[in-house]
This record gives C-alpha cells, sequence and structure tokens, in this order.
C-alpha cells in the first residue's frame, strides 16, 4: 500500500476507536478513493501481540466505512479480547490489511492444496460446510510450515487439525498493508 494511502487510513482507524473512548482524534476522510468499495482487515498489536483483529473478507461497502466499522470491532467486538481501555489507548497499535479480490484454488487432495500455498504471500480463507476461517499473510510469520498452518486454520474453524474433506474449499487473496510503525514523521529542521 502507498504510504501516502496509510496516513490517511491509519488515523480514520485510530480517530473511530479514540472517539468511542471518548477522545479526539483527528482524521482526514475527503479523499475520492475511500469511497470505493473495498474490503479491509485492521490488527491492533500491544508490545508484539494480538490484542485484537477484524475484517471483511470480499468489498460490500465504502473503504472508508470498512476502516472505520472494522477498527471499531477490532477494538470493542472481537470475542477473543476484553473491549479496549483508555488506558490501552495509547501503547495499541494499528495495522490495515487492504484485501485483494478472492481467488479459489483447485486441487485433488489436501497435499495438492498445501503445494499450491505460497507462503508469506497469501492469505487463505478456508471453508467447510458452515465452518469458515481465515488467515491473513502475515500470519506465516508464526506458521511458516504450509501443514501447520492449514491445521491451524482448520482449527480456528471449529475442526480438528487433521480434517479433511473433498468438501472442502480454499480461496487465497493478497493484501496491501500498512502500520503505524512504519509511517515515518517528518523531520522537523530538515534542510533540503
Amino acid at each position: 500500500m502507498p504510504v501516502n494511502q496509510g496516513e490517511i487510513l491509519l488515523p480514520i482507524a485510530r480517530s473511530a476507536i479514540s472517539e468511542t473512548l471518548g477522545h479526539s482524534y483527528e482524521a482526514a476522510q475527503d479523499a475520492t478513493w475511500l469511497q470505493e468499495e473495498a474490503a479491509c482487515f485492521v490488527t491492533l498489536m500491544q508490545t508484539g501481540e494480538l490484542r485484537g483483529c477484524i475484517g471483511t473478507l470480499e468489498a460490500h461497502r465504502s473503504l472508508l466505512e470498512d476502516v472505520k466499522n472494522n477498527a471499531y470491532a477490532a477494538a470493542f467486538r472481537d470475542t477473543r479480547f476484553s473491549p479496549l481501555t483508555s488506558e490501552e489507548l495509547d501503547i495499541t497499535e494499528i495495522e490495515i490489511s487492504l484485501l485483494s479480490a478472492m481467488q479459489p484454488l483447485e486441487f485433488l487432495n489436501e497435499r495438492d492444496a498445501l503445494a499450491q500455498l505460497q507462503p508469506g504471500t497469501d492469505g487463505v480463507v478456508f471453508e467447510f460446510g458452515h465452518y469458515r476461517s481465515t488467515f491473513l499473510p502475515q500470519v506465516w510469520e508464526q506458521l511458516p510450515d504450509t501443514s501447520d498452518f492449514i491445521a491451524h486454520l482448520k482449527n480456528k474453524a471449529g475442526l480438528a487439525t487433521d480434517f479433511w474433506s473433498d468438501d472442502v474449499r480454499l480461496s487465497r487473496y493478497t493484501v496491501s498493508k500498512c502500520k503505524e510503525r512504519d509511517l515515518v514523521a517528518p523531520a522537523e529542521n530538515q534542510v533540503i
């Protein structure tokens, strides 16, 4: 994601969270591209640990609304965590991942599916009946082995790690991401 996009999206996410906690945070929301439909995930981290992550797999509303809604949900509705508090706001880092369109995978069996995955690049959606889960490409950093990655994805969906069926569906996507820590503040007395 271009840095200037991140410079606009990250403050929008922080503003959505801050305002809910009774703090004001300025964020420009008038860029025309914010009105285009897009899907994103908003991830919250504290000292390198996950603190919330909620997103949308397929575009169905404007990017502006998607970022705001997912930021709010990651902070206050991720059932794995208690709602974010005002005291945590300053130690919480925000990351936004914009998703590409889904690409269904065609495979003969689990081994064939695993062979097609691109560690570090692919986000993966696992589906079987009403079971569904996804991992962003960033999860490869913790689970670099394709077998472990898929086993954890099955577990996240509520299935056994060794589960497999001919009715399993897998899709992949890529992300363009930005993190608050990657935004460089302009140097104040910089000579040009």
